[in-house]
């Protein structure tokens, strides 16, 4: 009667009362979980509905509550299992599969995410959201066809959406197609000129075509929006190394560390201002700052090599010179393509 009226708090309380007599009854835990749910005390609920599944894992809709109630809270990985279990009992199959799809997604599952979402895409081609999820899992997996694909589908469903142009920009960007990428984020900085990382974006592709006097007007565009955006003043300080403007470069590439100390382009480039400047210890701990950010690429070792060589130690340098040689140049990995963080709501 108290659910009936919304009183859920009060449901809850009689609830308890219930479980109290019975500590065992699980359809008691289960409707305490769901009407703690209802208030959104998604915590409170999982241990309800956990407890429930321990004395009736078979209960109707339990696993499926469950598992909404992990999504909620934004543990997807956790929400993983109950999810797949509702699917298989066949417990409101087509949204606990969709639920499952983005709980894959939260969790960076992006390839599950891809097999249960494509089907459902499938089935459901005017469902944005949908889409959008798929797509991007696809360009996390650099399925780049599929990403086209929906990214292209999503840009027939809503042509005057910024925020598609520059998706589908992405995963032109991530085919190597990148005077149609730029097109794209132009579209889309026509639509909606404040749109945050929108002229970053079009400073990072122009920057890949070395055109660098368009690169900076967009780095700037991008940090007069946001002067502290990591990157616009990492790859703005790598256009005015290009240029030979070491102090300006310089000042841009610590104002980007005081943003962000996980840009590797912001090391390689600091060392090879210092390496100018023959400020040898301070290149030194540059290149060792690039190569624990990823020790896997060769050219910070052969620099550092060759730092250690200017300097006399050769032991060192030999080290460095011999894992150089071992390692292979990898590509360059873009910084526009990014899943973004799931949503911890239902796509409608």
């Amino acid at each position: 009667m108290l659910e009936q009226q919304g009183r859920f708090a009060e449901a809850a309380d009689a609830w308890r009362s219930v479980i109290k007599g019975n500590p065992r009854d699980s359809v008691a835990l289960a409707s305490l979980g769901l009407d703690l749910a209802r208030q959104q005390q998604y915590a409170e609920a999982v241990e309800a509905y956990r407890k429930a599944a321990a004395i009736n894992p078979k209960l109707p809709g339990l696993q499926l509550n469950l598992g909404i109630a992990e999504f909620k809270r934004g543990r997807f990985s956790a929400a993983i299992t109950p999810l797949k279990v509702a699917v298989a009992q066949g417990t409101n199959v087509a949204q606990a599969q969709m639920l499952l799809g983005m709980a894959y997604y939260g969790a960076s599952r992006f390839a599950d995410a891809v097999k249960v979402l494509k089907p459902l895409s499938d089935s459901d081609p005017q469902n944005a959201e949908l889409r959008n999820v798929l797509a991007q899992s696809c360009l996390a997996i650099k399925d780049n066809k599929c990403a086209l694909d929906e990214f292209r589908a999503l840009l027939q469903l809503n042509p005057d959406s910024a925020a598609v142009h520059i998706l589908l920009g992405e995963a032109l960007d991530a085919n190597h197609k990148t005077d149609e990428a730029i097109k794209e984020f132009e579209a889309a900085a026509q639509l909606d000129p404040k749109q945050p990382d929108i002229h970053f974006g079009l400073g990072y592709l122009s920057w890949e075509l070395q055109k660098f006097d368009d690169a900076a007007r967009e780095f700037e565009a991008e940090l007069a929006l946001n002067p502290t955006h990591a990157q616009a003043l990492a790859y703005l300080g790598d256009v005015e190394l290009e240029r030979g403007n070491l102090d300006r470069a310089e000042s841009l590439l610590n104002q980007a560390i005081q943003s962000s100390k996980k840009l590797r382009i912001v090391y390689l480039d600091l060392s090879k201002i210092y390496m100018q400047r023959n400020k040898r210890a301070e290149e030194i701990d540059a290149l060792k700052h690039a190569i624990a950010l990823d020790p896997t690429q060769p050219d910070a070792h052969y620099r550092l090599a060759r730092a250690y060589q200017a300097i006399g130690k050769q032991a060192e340098a030999r080290a460095e010179f011999a894992k150089s040689k071992e390692l292979r140049p990898k590509p360059q990995e873009s910084p526009l393509a990014k899943p973004a963080t799931p949503e911890q709501e239902l796509p409608q």
